[in-house]
């Protein structure tokens, strides 16, 4: 017990680095931040569209992926080129002002407008901060528990965000929580500026390729390079399984827990953050569960989880949903946690930003097609939403796991 209980609380050694340390609570702090941002628009589609906000949520949700597929690749190309610690300074500082912008928004249009602004700063700003993580920490096995704790942390504060937003919501009313999250980004972004010096990758290949002329090169270098190695191939189509079965929970909860169930934002709130719990479980027991050998097995473990979980949700009453949305954050971080670090394993420093770059924009493609399914789904199959969702991922699923059969 001594030592599963050791294993648990081993990623939390990662922060002895107090390089990483900084970086891990600037991240820490924005993403509580953005846990209010995303409750705050769910809530907002609902206002402007009632029981037909799946429409809006999905349109807007596909806005914001599209930003990252389009800026995405640039972004892990400039990531490689220039310095990191500004990029995530300004990003910051640029999403501070576009949030600080939505509690003054009362038209549909200008949703959309502050959301695919706002993720062309996330778009830049994640890239950069994964390549800085190994950039911060040298060794493999202490790099490994710093992935373990970002991704447990950013898992937690879906925990603790959207109960924490949808009860902050009632009592202070929905548009000033958004103010919440502007004012993280301004501490998110001190603590970034207070890592010394400066977080530029001094290699010789940059030094050739530093032109913007051979941005493109790069872009489809990093395209290959995700595609060059079967593991990582074979993760990045997992995803889009998740893909499929998790924008049917990002889209349509809302839609079911007030429009069919006649439910409060509170209980908005604690169903993502049920969601969230399942998520953060996983997160913290990757180290026993993600070894070479058992990656793929998780994946497939991970994709089944969450499509089934989502089957069976339109006929069920509110504790068995948040229950089974438990599940679906557990399969959903198994899905995703994986493929960061076969990325890590295989790719060179040097080269990273632009993998991280091109699996950013890749693996957000895959969420516009699940938000543009679950749009439909919701509006005009409101009462099978989720059966859809998990009939189309378990069949994806199934023909992937038969195709890499046939390969062996």
């Amino acid at each position: 017990m001594t030592g599963k209980r050791q294993n648990i609380f081993k990623p939390f050694t990662a922060l002895k680095n107090k390089l990483f340390a900084r970086l891990y609570f600037a991240q820490t702090i924005s993403l509580l931040g953005d846990a209010f941002t995303w409750v705050g628009i769910a809530l907002l589609s609902f206002e402007f569209g009632g029981t037909h906000s799946a429409k809006i949520l999905s349109t807007a949700l596909i806005l914001r992926v599209a930003a990252f597929i389009i800026f995405g690749t640039y972004a892990g190309v400039l990531a490689d080129r220039f310095d990191r610690k500004k990029i995530m300074i300004i990003t910051h500082l640029g999403r501070m002002l576009i949030v600080g912008s939505f509690p003054f928004v009362h038209e549909v249009w200008q949703l959309y407008v502050l959301i695919f602004l706002l993720n062309i700063f996330n778009s830049f700003f994640t890239p950069a901060y994964k390549a800085t993580i190994p950039q911060l920490i040298s060794k493999k096995e202490e790099f490994g528990n710093a992935i373990v704790l970002s991704n447990a942390t950013w898992q937690l504060l879906g925990v603790l965000g959207p109960g924490l937003a949808g009860g902050m919501a009632v009592l202070m009313g929905l548009r000033q929580i958004f103010f919440f999250d502007a004012a993280s980004f301004i501490v998110a972004g001190i603590l970034i500026f207070l890592i010394p010096g400066n977080l530029i990758v001094k290699n010789e290949a940059t030094l050739k390729t530093g032109s913007i002329k051979n941005m493109g090169t790069d872009i489809l270098m990093g395209t290959k390079l995700l595609f060059q190695k079967r593991p990582i191939r074979f993760a990045l189509f997992i995803e889009l399984v998740a893909a499929i079965a998790g924008a049917q929970i990002l889209v349509n909860t809302i839609g079911h827990l007030k429009g069919n169930l006649h439910l409060t934002n509170v209980h908005y709130g604690w169903t993502m953050a049920a969601f969230g719990v399942g998520a953060t479980i996983a997160a913290f027991t990757t180290n026993f569960v993600d070894r070479s050998k058992n990656k793929t097995r998780i994946l497939i473990i991970g994709a089944a989880m969450i499509s089934l979980s989502i089957g069976m949700a339109n006929i069920v009453p509110y504790w068995v949903l948040v229950m089974l949305w438990i599940l679906a954050g557990l399969g959903q971080s198994y899905t995703e946690m994986p493929s960061q670090i076969l990325i890590a394993e295989n790719t060179d420093l040097s080269q990273q930003g632009r993998v991280y770059g091109a699996h950013f924009a890749w693996s957000h493609l895959w969420w516009a097609f699940g938000y543009l399914i679950a749009g439909v789904t919701g509006t005009y199959f409101a009462r099978n939403e989720f059966l859809i969702g998990s009939v189309l991922s378990l069949t994806l699923l199934i023909a992937l796991c038969m195709h890499r059969l046939q390969k062996s």
